[in-house]
């Protein structure tokens, strides 16, 4: 099937619009109309993360499923986990369009959305009536353009979605909402964190449950930023981190026609950029830290990398663009096969490999 989308159907798709393409994607996938894979279990990959049982470290990064429409069958798609959202309390159309920009010689996309969604309410009446799913549930909450308060926006989202999630994830890194990236400085992230754990424990003793709340950061931070960013989350105890967005960067990229587009740059060429805040951010989080990695994953290599340079598990989004519907299970079935090639009892076993390698590099300009 992935040779097939990569010789046939992609190229039909690549000539619409990229976000009709998406729009068709999210049909397709919610009438059963993409062939389901030959889905496999392999004990090497399952991991406990956050407490939480993952059975392959393979996860869908939020962006896909903007409104929660199509999360169990994603994760029928082969991915052990899925991320929805962003979800902002109220609708919101985003920017004007065009807004997403291709750019395949350089296997990336651009993208500049705005956290176009459909808000709470939506989401919550669709994952009220979710049928049962074989995987693990993350949503990804964030703040509304005109917020007089984001924080609180992030505070409702928990308070939303408390009985849905796994997990949550607090996005304060898309470069697309003017102000959201200020919340990455440190007197602003300190009060987030405090909000939102105080919500979520409020929360599991009322629920008798402890949802973990993860964090997800941007790629372009500098060493100091880094530091501050550490120094909160393991001040207010938080349960894991997700490393990392898209980049405002424009380093290295062979498409010149797209490149000057504004927004987010995703896909092939953040991976080594993404990897070296990844591995930073593990050495200054300690051995025993929960961390997604997110960035220029395509096939079993790029998530073999991501792990070695220290995350515990590891999300996409353009590489399916590129690479096809299957691409979850031939990443699973590559990592196998590696684990099986050298004597690996579980992925586990390799994380950190190149963990010296990556946290000694500059992050690029």
């Amino acid at each position: 099937m992935s040779k097939i989308y990569q010789n046939l159907i992609r190229s039909a798709i690549f000539k619409l619009d990229a976000e009709t393409a998406h729009g068709l994607s999210i049909k397709a996938l919610k009438m059963g109309t993409i062939p389901k894979p030959n889905l496999k279990s392999y004990s090497r990959l399952a991991q406990r993360v956050a407490g939480l049982d993952f059975a392959n470290p393979i996860g869908m990064a939020a962006g896909f499923d903007k409104n929660a429409e199509v999360p169990s069958t994603l994760l029928n798609m082969g991915f052990g986990f899925t991320e929805v959202g962003t979800i902002t309390p109220l609708a919101q159309s985003g920017n004007p369009k065009p807004r997403i920009f291709r750019l395949p010689e350089d296997g990336a996309v651009i993208n500049r959305l705005g956290f176009n969604n459909e808000g709470h309410e939506a989401a919550l009446k669709r994952l009220s009536t979710l049928p049962s799913r074989n995987g693990i549930l993350g949503v990804n909450i964030g703040a509304n353009k005109t917020s007089s308060d984001m924080v609180d926006d992030y505070v409702q989202g928990i308070g939303a979605f408390y009985n849905f999630a796994d997990y949550f994830t607090a996005n304060i890194s898309s470069p697309n909402t003017p102000g959201l990236r200020d919340l990455q400085a440190r007197e602003s992230l300190s009060q987030l964190l405090s909000r939102c754990i105080s919500k979520r424990d409020q929360l599991a003793d009322e629920n008798g449950k402890r949802v973990p709340l993860f964090l997800k950061i941007a790629p372009d931070l500098t060493e100091g930023g880094l530091d501050d960013i550490a120094a909160e989350v393991l001040s207010h105890k938080l349960d894991g981190i997700i490393v990392s967005n898209t980049t405002l960067s424009r380093t290295g990229l062979i498409n010149q026609s797209n490149s000057s587009e504004a927004g987010g740059l995703s896909g092939r060429p953040i991976l080594k950029r993404s990897n070296i805040v990844l591995a930073k951010m593990r050495q200054r989080l300690g051995e025993a830290f929960p961390i997604i990695g997110v960035g220029g994953v395509e096939d079993a290599l790029s998530a073999l990398e991501k792990v070695k340079a220290g995350a515990d598990l590891v999300q996409l989004y353009t590489g399916m663009i590129y690479k096809g519907p299957t691409i979850a299970c031939d990443i699973n079935r590559g990592l196998n096969q590696y684990c099986n090639d050298h004597s690996i009892s579980n992925i586990r076993d390799i994380r950190d490999e190149k963990l010296g390698e990556y946290a000694k590099l500059d992050i690029p300009e």
